[in-house]
């Protein structure tokens, strides 16, 4: 890939499955080119070597190659089922301009989806707001794949709607319907109300009893939901989800703001850290592999 896609290249580019396997391509180059290059090596086809295992099945012409050992992976291996939970409430569409933070996830959903059937493996997608929008089978095929894409195009050309985020539920919702163990991968900015955050930790523990793993990545435009980064004039902000409007200048609550974000930051990803959850922030002005590279550092760490 010879330079980064943006998110206005995501929303003028009308072929989601081209774009997903630029980056999904473009994003294992990089991982050959890098120090981590031991994710890279054919993954369809092998796993890290876990220490203190046999070592019948490794590798040793990929060894030779890259100096790391990996064992030859088994059909028997290749069966994770991985749910993509995609957040498509009316503050995803934030900043309006670009639809950043719907926007970036998508993208990032296509090109997971994309990798996981590159390694055989089966997914599925579930949109949600207030409740579960769409939700697809989990399968690992081609045309499945293709399924996926074209949802998630059209999703990039929906409008929003006035709807809350309710985490919670759909989060219940999904654990009991998931029969098998599985890997639960969430895109979402996690705004809700501060008393929700029990709730959704307790749908969120409702997975984790029943021995699925869960991937977080809390999708924010840094620049201004975190650091309040605006001119100093006089705004209108309007609340997307509510149309509640607050007239004022950034300097009369840039503090109290700041405060507030990092204080609800910290309860995440400590109460993740609690119940074993991989909480990853992700800016939507980053690059979209910081995510495909998480994914897989996770899928490292389960096996």
């Amino acid at each position: 890939m010879k330079k980064p896609l943006t998110l206005a290249d995501v929303q003028k580019f009308e072929n989601m499955e081209f774009l997903a396997k630029q980056l999904v391509e473009g994003f294992i180059t990089g991982l050959h080119q890098s120090p981590y290059h031991g994710f890279s090596v054919e993954f369809s086809e092998h796993r890290l070597y876990n220490n203190g295992e046999s070592t019948r099945h490794i590798d040793w012409k990929v060894y030779a190659r890259t100096d790391k050992l990996f064992v030859k992976r088994f059909e028997e291996e290749t069966n994770l089922r991985c749910h993509i939970l995609l957040d498509v409430s009316p503050s995803m569409y934030y900043p309006l301009e670009n639809n950043g933070k719907l926007t970036f996830s998508i993208l990032c959903a296509a090109a997971l989806a994309t990798l996981l059937r590159k390694q055989r493996d089966a997914v599925g997608l579930v949109t949600f707001s207030d409740r579960i929008e769409q939700q697809t089978p989990v399968r690992s095929t081609a045309s499945h794949l293709n399924t996926l894409l074209i949802l998630l195009q059209q999703q990039l050309d929906q409008q929003p709607t006035a709807k809350d985020t309710n985490v919670a539920e759909v989060v219940h919702h999904i654990a009991q319907q998931i029969p098998k163990r599985s890997l639960v991968v969430i895109f979402s900015d996690m705004l809700s109300k501060v008393d929700d955050l029990d709730e959704i930790f307790s749908a969120l523990q409702h997975l984790k009893h029943q021995n699925h793993e869960v991937l977080i990545f809390h999708v924010m435009d840094r620049k201004t939901e975190e650091e309040f980064d605006f001119a100093e004039r006089p705004y209108v902000f309007v609340d997307v989800e509510t149309g509640q409007e607050l007239k004022l200048q950034p300097s009369q609550v840039r503090e109290h703001y700041r405060t507030a974000v990092e204080k609800y930051k910290r309860e995440l990803a400590l109460k993740c850290g609690q119940y074993k959850i991989d909480f990853v922030p992700v800016d939507i002005s980053e690059p979209f592999d910081k995510v495909l590279y998480a994914y897989l550092v996770k899928r490292a760490k389960g096996r």
